[in-house]
Protein backbone atom coordinates (compact mmCIF):
# COMPACT_ATOMS: atom_id res chain seq x y z
CA UNK A 1 0.00 0.00 0.00
CA UNK A 2 1.21 3.20 -0.85
CA UNK A 3 2.32 5.58 2.10
CA UNK A 4 -0.14 8.69 2.92
CA UNK A 5 1.62 11.61 4.18
CA UNK A 6 1.46 12.92 7.61
CA UNK A 7 2.14 16.52 8.51
CA UNK A 8 2.99 17.78 12.23
CA UNK A 9 3.06 21.76 13.16
CA UNK A 10 4.45 21.43 16.28
CA UNK A 11 6.80 19.50 17.89
CA UNK A 12 5.88 19.87 21.34
CA UNK A 13 4.39 17.11 24.04
CA UNK A 14 0.84 16.66 22.44
CA UNK A 15 2.05 16.48 18.98
CA UNK A 16 5.02 13.74 19.33
CA UNK A 17 3.19 12.11 21.72
CA UNK A 18 0.43 11.43 19.03
CA UNK A 19 2.97 10.39 16.94
CA UNK A 20 4.47 8.13 19.03
CA UNK A 21 1.10 6.16 19.19
CA UNK A 22 0.50 6.71 15.90
CA UNK A 23 3.92 4.53 15.69
CA UNK A 24 2.62 1.90 18.04
CA UNK A 25 -0.62 1.43 15.91
CA UNK A 26 0.71 1.24 12.09
CA UNK A 27 4.06 2.19 11.69
CA UNK A 28 4.26 1.80 8.09
CA UNK A 29 0.73 4.02 7.49
CA UNK A 30 2.49 7.46 6.44
CA UNK A 31 5.49 8.87 5.61
CA UNK A 32 6.25 11.55 8.09
CA UNK A 33 7.08 15.26 8.19
CA UNK A 34 7.30 17.04 11.37
CA UNK A 35 8.14 21.39 11.66
CA UNK A 36 9.15 22.60 15.05
CA UNK A 37 9.29 26.43 15.77
CA UNK A 38 12.33 26.05 17.89
CA UNK A 39 15.74 24.58 17.41
CA UNK A 40 15.69 21.72 19.42
CA UNK A 41 14.11 17.95 19.28
CA UNK A 42 11.21 17.36 21.74
CA UNK A 43 11.65 18.00 25.32
CA UNK A 44 9.59 17.90 28.48
CA UNK A 45 8.37 21.59 29.20
CA UNK A 46 7.17 20.60 32.65
CA UNK A 47 11.15 20.16 33.15
CA UNK A 48 11.92 23.74 32.36
CA UNK A 49 12.10 25.26 35.95
CA UNK A 50 14.79 22.53 37.43
CA UNK A 51 16.51 23.69 34.33
CA UNK A 52 16.22 27.34 35.65
CA UNK A 53 16.91 26.28 39.00
CA UNK A 54 20.10 24.65 38.32
CA UNK A 55 19.00 21.10 39.46
CA UNK A 56 19.04 19.73 35.85
CA UNK A 57 20.53 19.99 32.04
CA UNK A 58 18.70 20.78 28.81
CA UNK A 59 20.00 17.67 27.55
CA UNK A 60 18.13 16.12 30.43
CA UNK A 61 14.98 16.80 29.54
CA UNK A 62 15.16 15.53 25.84
CA UNK A 63 12.22 13.27 25.60
CA UNK A 64 13.08 12.41 21.63
CA UNK A 65 16.26 12.85 20.65
CA UNK A 66 17.14 13.37 17.08
CA UNK A 67 18.06 9.49 16.49
CA UNK A 68 14.73 8.95 17.54
CA UNK A 69 13.37 10.97 14.25
CA UNK A 70 15.96 9.24 11.96
CA UNK A 71 14.75 5.91 13.04
CA UNK A 72 11.23 6.22 12.46
CA UNK A 73 11.93 7.64 8.68
CA UNK A 74 10.54 11.67 9.87
CA UNK A 75 11.68 14.25 8.51
CA UNK A 76 12.15 16.97 10.82
CA UNK A 77 12.10 20.68 10.07
CA UNK A 78 13.69 22.15 13.29
CA UNK A 79 14.17 26.05 13.56
CA UNK A 80 10.96 26.60 10.91
CA UNK A 81 7.78 28.16 11.91
CA UNK A 82 4.90 27.06 9.83
CA UNK A 83 3.58 30.44 7.74
CA UNK A 84 1.13 29.21 6.04
CA UNK A 85 -1.47 26.35 5.07
CA UNK A 86 -2.79 25.91 1.46
CA UNK A 87 -6.07 23.87 1.85
CA UNK A 88 -6.63 23.63 -1.97
CA UNK A 89 -3.06 22.38 -2.54
CA UNK A 90 -3.00 20.89 0.53
CA UNK A 91 0.61 21.43 2.08
CA UNK A 92 2.03 23.50 4.43
CA UNK A 93 4.57 25.99 3.72
CA UNK A 94 7.58 26.84 6.37
CA UNK A 95 8.59 30.49 7.12
CA UNK A 96 11.71 29.96 5.07
CA UNK A 97 10.12 28.66 1.79
CA UNK A 98 9.86 24.96 2.64
CA UNK A 99 6.67 23.11 1.70
CA UNK A 100 5.59 19.61 2.65
CA UNK A 101 2.29 17.95 0.72
CA UNK A 102 0.00 16.02 2.98
CA UNK A 103 -3.02 13.77 2.83
CA UNK A 104 -3.41 14.53 6.54
CA UNK A 105 -2.48 17.45 8.61
CA UNK A 106 -1.78 17.43 12.38
CA UNK A 107 -1.68 20.91 14.26
CA UNK A 108 -0.34 21.10 17.40
CA UNK A 109 0.84 23.98 17.85
CA UNK A 110 0.06 24.97 21.26
CA UNK A 111 0.13 28.55 23.44
CA UNK A 112 1.59 31.52 23.22
CA UNK A 113 2.27 33.74 26.60
CA UNK A 114 0.14 36.35 27.59
CA UNK A 115 2.47 39.76 27.53
CA UNK A 116 0.48 42.68 29.49
CA UNK A 117 -0.69 45.48 27.51
CA UNK A 118 1.45 47.96 29.73
CA UNK A 119 3.86 51.12 29.77
CA UNK A 120 6.95 49.42 28.92
CA UNK A 121 6.46 45.69 28.19
CA UNK A 122 8.53 45.54 25.60
CA UNK A 123 11.71 47.25 27.35
CA UNK A 124 14.97 44.77 27.27
CA UNK A 125 14.85 43.06 30.33
CA UNK A 126 11.53 42.19 30.29
CA UNK A 127 11.05 38.28 28.99
CA UNK A 128 8.08 35.36 28.91
CA UNK A 129 8.41 32.51 30.83
CA UNK A 130 7.23 29.51 28.43
CA UNK A 131 10.12 27.56 26.14
CA UNK A 132 14.27 27.01 26.31
CA UNK A 133 14.88 30.33 24.67
CA UNK A 134 13.06 31.66 27.60
CA UNK A 135 15.07 29.93 29.85
CA UNK A 136 18.15 30.47 28.97
CA UNK A 137 17.66 34.20 28.65
CA UNK A 138 16.49 34.13 32.75
CA UNK A 139 19.51 32.05 33.43
CA UNK A 140 22.29 34.49 31.77
CA UNK A 141 19.95 37.83 33.00
CA UNK A 142 20.11 36.17 36.52
CA UNK A 143 23.91 36.16 36.13
CA UNK A 144 23.88 39.90 35.94
CA UNK A 145 21.35 41.62 37.55
CA UNK A 146 20.35 41.43 40.98
CA UNK A 147 16.24 41.78 41.11
CA UNK A 148 13.44 40.82 39.76
CA UNK A 149 9.80 41.02 39.26
CA UNK A 150 7.78 38.10 38.41
CA UNK A 151 4.19 39.34 37.00
CA UNK A 152 1.83 35.85 37.90
CA UNK A 153 1.26 33.98 40.88
CA UNK A 154 0.34 31.19 39.24
CA UNK A 155 2.15 27.27 38.75
CA UNK A 156 4.66 28.99 35.78
CA UNK A 157 5.23 32.23 37.68
CA UNK A 158 5.76 30.80 41.20
CA UNK A 159 8.54 28.34 39.54
CA UNK A 160 10.23 30.86 37.82
CA UNK A 161 10.11 32.89 41.33
CA UNK A 162 11.84 29.84 42.99
CA UNK A 163 14.63 29.29 40.13
CA UNK A 164 15.71 33.57 40.08
CA UNK A 165 15.79 32.78 43.66
CA UNK A 166 17.88 29.60 43.83
CA UNK A 167 20.41 31.54 41.24
CA UNK A 168 20.69 33.94 44.07
CA UNK A 169 18.21 36.97 42.98
CA UNK A 170 16.05 39.21 45.10
CA UNK A 171 12.77 38.23 43.70
CA UNK A 172 9.32 39.99 44.02
CA UNK A 173 5.78 38.04 42.79
CA UNK A 174 3.23 40.26 41.75
CA UNK A 175 -0.38 38.24 41.58
CA UNK A 176 -3.60 40.32 40.62
CA UNK A 177 -5.58 37.79 42.60
CA UNK A 178 -5.59 37.71 46.21
CA UNK A 179 -4.03 34.36 46.29
CA UNK A 180 -1.74 32.76 44.58
CA UNK A 181 -2.87 29.73 42.28
CA UNK A 182 -6.20 30.77 42.54
CA UNK A 183 -7.17 27.87 39.35
CA UNK A 184 -5.62 24.91 41.90
CA UNK A 185 -5.66 25.87 45.04
CA UNK A 186 -8.10 27.54 47.90
CA UNK A 187 -7.37 30.37 50.21
CA UNK A 188 -5.85 27.90 53.24
CA UNK A 189 -3.80 25.99 51.02
CA UNK A 190 -2.63 29.00 49.05
CA UNK A 191 -1.50 30.81 52.27
CA UNK A 192 -0.07 27.74 53.15
CA UNK A 193 2.36 27.93 49.78
CA UNK A 194 2.92 31.46 50.36
CA UNK A 195 4.06 31.27 53.93
CA UNK A 196 6.44 28.59 52.43
CA UNK A 197 8.02 30.36 49.78
CA UNK A 198 8.39 33.41 51.92
CA UNK A 199 10.50 31.37 54.28
CA UNK A 200 12.82 30.93 51.02
CA UNK A 201 13.15 34.17 50.17
CA UNK A 202 10.63 35.53 48.12
CA UNK A 203 8.59 38.45 48.35
CA UNK A 204 4.55 39.05 47.40
CA UNK A 205 2.61 41.43 46.36
CA UNK A 206 -1.16 39.86 46.29
CA UNK A 207 -4.51 41.94 44.51
CA UNK A 208 -1.80 43.98 43.36
CA UNK A 209 -2.30 44.68 39.32
CA UNK A 210 0.50 46.54 37.46
CA UNK A 211 0.62 49.76 35.90
CA UNK A 212 3.00 50.35 34.08
CA UNK A 213 7.25 48.97 33.36
CA UNK A 214 9.41 51.42 33.78
CA UNK A 215 12.70 52.22 32.73
CA UNK A 216 14.37 54.13 30.24
CA UNK A 217 16.91 52.26 27.77
CA UNK A 218 16.21 48.82 29.54
CA UNK A 219 13.78 47.62 32.70
CA UNK A 220 13.98 49.27 35.66
CA UNK A 221 11.12 48.36 37.81
CA UNK A 222 7.43 47.47 38.15
CA UNK A 223 4.77 50.33 39.04
CA UNK A 224 1.79 48.87 40.76
CA UNK A 225 -1.57 50.87 40.26
CA UNK A 226 -1.53 51.65 43.81
CA UNK A 227 1.64 53.49 43.00
CA UNK A 228 4.27 51.42 44.36
CA UNK A 229 7.49 51.21 42.35
CA UNK A 230 9.38 47.57 42.98
CA UNK A 231 12.86 48.07 41.54
CA UNK A 232 14.46 45.17 39.02
CA UNK A 233 17.05 44.55 36.45
CA UNK A 234 14.85 41.43 35.28
CA UNK A 235 11.15 41.18 35.03
CA UNK A 236 9.16 38.09 33.90
CA UNK A 237 5.52 37.84 32.36
CA UNK A 238 3.82 34.34 33.46
CA UNK A 239 0.44 35.81 33.81
CA UNK A 240 -1.27 33.18 31.45
CA UNK A 241 -1.46 31.51 28.03
CA UNK A 242 -3.63 31.93 25.27
CA UNK A 243 -4.28 28.77 22.84
CA UNK A 244 -1.80 29.49 19.39
CA UNK A 245 -4.57 29.87 16.54
CA UNK A 246 -3.11 32.03 14.17
CA UNK A 247 -2.11 29.54 11.70
CA UNK A 248 -5.32 27.69 11.74
CA UNK A 249 -7.42 31.11 11.38
CA UNK A 250 -5.40 32.35 8.01
CA UNK A 251 -5.99 28.69 6.52
CA UNK A 252 -9.93 29.77 7.14
CA UNK A 253 -10.01 26.71 10.23
CA UNK A 254 -13.04 27.47 12.54
CA UNK A 255 -11.45 28.39 15.97
CA UNK A 256 -13.57 30.02 18.96
CA UNK A 257 -11.31 29.83 22.58
CA UNK A 258 -9.19 27.50 20.40
CA UNK A 259 -8.77 25.54 17.66
CA UNK A 260 -12.21 23.68 17.37
CA UNK A 261 -12.44 20.04 16.72
CA UNK A 262 -14.97 17.76 17.91
CA UNK A 263 -14.71 14.30 20.16
CA UNK A 264 -12.23 12.62 17.33
CA UNK A 265 -9.95 15.59 17.41
CA UNK A 266 -11.00 16.00 13.83
CA UNK A 267 -11.15 20.06 12.93
CA UNK A 268 -14.03 21.68 10.53
CA UNK A 269 -11.67 20.38 7.76
CA UNK A 270 -12.08 16.70 7.65
CA UNK A 271 -8.64 16.34 6.36
CA UNK A 272 -6.67 17.89 9.49
CA UNK A 273 -6.72 17.25 12.95
CA UNK A 274 -5.51 19.04 16.42
CA UNK A 275 -4.57 18.18 19.48
CA UNK A 276 -2.87 20.41 22.52
CA UNK A 277 -3.01 23.34 24.21
CA UNK A 278 -4.10 24.90 20.64
CA UNK A 279 -7.70 22.84 20.72
CA UNK A 280 -10.83 24.20 22.13
CA UNK A 281 -12.74 20.85 22.67
CA UNK A 282 -16.71 21.44 23.52
CA UNK A 283 -15.88 24.84 25.16
CA UNK A 284 -12.66 24.09 26.98
CA UNK A 285 -9.35 24.48 26.13
CA UNK A 286 -6.58 22.70 28.59
CA UNK A 287 -3.35 23.69 29.48
CA UNK A 288 -2.35 20.75 31.90
CA UNK A 289 -0.54 17.39 30.03
CA UNK A 290 -2.95 14.75 31.06
CA UNK A 291 -6.09 16.17 29.22
CA UNK A 292 -3.45 16.62 26.40
CA UNK A 293 -2.08 12.92 26.37
CA UNK A 294 -5.59 11.75 26.05
CA UNK A 295 -6.12 13.64 23.23
CA UNK A 296 -3.09 12.61 21.55
CA UNK A 297 -3.97 8.79 22.18
CA UNK A 298 -8.01 9.42 20.54
CA UNK A 299 -6.12 10.85 17.47
CA UNK A 300 -3.47 8.56 16.94
CA UNK A 301 -6.27 5.85 16.64
CA UNK A 302 -8.11 7.76 14.17
CA UNK A 303 -4.78 8.97 11.90
CA UNK A 304 -3.81 5.05 12.32
CA UNK A 305 -7.45 4.21 10.31
CA UNK A 306 -9.37 2.37 13.62
CA UNK A 307 -12.08 5.05 14.05
CA UNK A 308 -12.16 4.09 17.73
CA UNK A 309 -11.41 6.34 19.94
CA UNK A 310 -13.35 9.30 21.47
CA UNK A 311 -12.32 12.26 23.79
CA UNK A 312 -15.19 13.31 25.64
CA UNK A 313 -13.46 16.01 28.15
CA UNK A 314 -11.56 15.63 31.11
CA UNK A 315 -12.35 16.41 34.39
CA UNK A 316 -10.33 19.23 35.94
CA UNK A 317 -7.38 17.34 37.69
CA UNK A 318 -3.81 18.94 38.62
CA UNK A 319 -1.26 16.86 40.24
CA UNK A 320 1.92 19.29 40.53
CA UNK A 321 5.47 19.51 42.60
CA UNK A 322 5.54 23.15 42.98
CA UNK A 323 9.03 24.38 44.22
CA UNK A 324 9.11 20.54 45.98
CA UNK A 325 5.89 21.08 47.52
CA UNK A 326 3.33 18.39 46.57
CA UNK A 327 0.04 19.70 45.42
CA UNK A 328 -3.30 18.11 43.87
CA UNK A 329 -6.71 19.66 42.95
CA UNK A 330 -9.70 18.33 41.18
CA UNK A 331 -13.23 19.27 40.01
CA UNK A 332 -15.34 21.78 42.38
CA UNK A 333 -12.85 22.32 45.24
CA UNK A 334 -13.80 25.65 46.32
CA UNK A 335 -17.80 23.91 47.16
CA UNK A 336 -20.55 26.41 47.59
CA UNK A 337 -24.08 26.37 48.36
CA UNK A 338 -25.33 22.51 48.48
CA UNK A 339 -21.78 21.57 48.90
CA UNK A 340 -19.74 20.18 52.39
CA UNK A 341 -16.03 20.66 52.97
CA UNK A 342 -13.86 18.21 55.38
CA UNK A 343 -10.66 19.16 55.77
CA UNK A 344 -7.33 17.60 57.84
CA UNK A 345 -5.54 20.54 58.33
CA UNK A 346 -2.20 20.34 59.99
CA UNK A 347 0.10 23.27 59.49
CA UNK A 348 3.08 22.06 62.00
CA UNK A 349 3.41 19.06 59.83
CA UNK A 350 2.38 21.69 56.70
CA UNK A 351 -0.04 19.17 55.28
CA UNK A 352 -3.39 20.31 54.41
CA UNK A 353 -6.42 17.69 52.58
CA UNK A 354 -10.11 18.71 51.79
CA UNK A 355 -12.44 17.00 50.03
CA UNK A 356 -16.18 18.68 49.16
CA UNK A 357 -19.25 16.41 48.97
CA UNK A 358 -22.24 17.03 47.18
CA UNK A 359 -25.67 14.53 47.77
CA UNK A 360 -23.06 11.79 48.68
CA UNK A 361 -20.96 12.21 45.44
CA UNK A 362 -16.99 13.71 45.82
CA UNK A 363 -17.35 16.91 43.80
CA UNK A 364 -13.72 18.55 44.53
CA UNK A 365 -10.94 17.85 46.64
CA UNK A 366 -7.61 19.98 47.24
CA UNK A 367 -4.27 18.61 49.05
CA UNK A 368 -1.38 20.27 49.93
CA UNK A 369 1.90 18.70 51.25
CA UNK A 370 0.79 15.37 50.94
CA UNK A 371 -0.67 14.22 47.85
CA UNK A 372 -1.14 10.11 48.78
CA UNK A 373 -4.55 9.09 47.15
CA UNK A 374 -4.84 12.22 44.72
CA UNK A 375 -5.56 9.49 41.94
CA UNK A 376 -8.15 7.50 43.70
CA UNK A 377 -9.84 11.23 44.48
CA UNK A 378 -9.81 11.82 40.85
CA UNK A 379 -11.52 8.92 39.99
CA UNK A 380 -14.23 9.01 42.38
CA UNK A 381 -14.90 12.60 41.35
CA UNK A 382 -14.90 11.29 37.57
CA UNK A 383 -17.47 8.37 37.92
CA UNK A 384 -19.63 10.12 40.63
CA UNK A 385 -19.18 7.42 42.93
CA UNK A 386 -21.55 7.05 45.60
CA UNK A 387 -19.10 7.93 48.83
CA UNK A 388 -21.58 7.99 51.96
CA UNK A 389 -20.26 4.59 53.48
CA UNK A 390 -16.65 5.76 53.23
CA UNK A 391 -17.14 10.19 53.30
CA UNK A 392 -15.84 10.49 56.79
CA UNK A 393 -12.27 8.98 55.50
CA UNK A 394 -11.86 10.61 52.48
CA UNK A 395 -9.53 13.14 53.71
CA UNK A 396 -7.44 10.37 55.18
CA UNK A 397 -7.05 8.87 51.80
CA UNK A 398 -7.50 5.26 50.29
CA UNK A 399 -6.42 3.19 53.07
CA UNK A 400 -8.11 4.56 56.06
CA UNK A 401 -11.55 4.26 53.40
CA UNK A 402 -11.10 0.69 52.70
CA UNK A 403 -11.36 -0.13 56.57
CA UNK A 404 -14.59 1.74 56.91
CA UNK A 405 -16.19 0.57 53.38
CA UNK A 406 -18.65 -2.21 53.79
CA UNK A 407 -18.14 -5.22 51.45
CA UNK A 408 -17.48 -5.38 48.44
CA UNK A 409 -16.41 -1.79 48.99
CA UNK A 410 -12.88 -2.87 50.14
CA UNK A 411 -12.10 -4.18 47.09
CA UNK A 412 -12.56 -1.41 44.85
CA UNK A 413 -11.03 0.59 47.65
CA UNK A 414 -8.10 -1.35 47.72
CA UNK A 415 -7.56 -1.26 43.87
CA UNK A 416 -7.76 2.29 44.02
CA UNK A 417 -5.69 2.52 46.50
CA UNK A 418 -2.96 0.47 44.24
CA UNK A 419 -3.86 2.55 41.24
CA UNK A 420 -2.88 5.90 43.51
CA UNK A 421 -0.01 4.23 44.36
Amino acid sequence: MTRQRLVVVGNGMAGVRTLEELLRLAPERYDITVFGAEPHPNYNRILLSPVLAGEMTTDEIVLNGLEWYAAHGITLHLGRRAARIDRVRRAVVADDGTEAPYDRLLLATGSTPVVLPVPGAGLPGVLTYRDLADTDAMIRASERCRRAVVIGGGLLGLEAANGLRARGMNVTVVHLMPWLMERQLDETAAGMLRAALEARGIGFRLAAETAAIVGDERVGGVRLKSGETIAAELVVMAAGIRPNVELAKTAGLYCGRGIVVNDTMQTYDPRIYAVGECVAHRGVAYGLVAPLYDMARVCATHLAGFGIGRYQGSVPATRLKVTGIELFSAGDFTGGAGTEAIALHDPEAGVYRKVVLQADRLVGAVLYGDAEGATWLADLIAARTDVSAIRDALAFGPDVAALLAPSPAPEVADGAARKAA
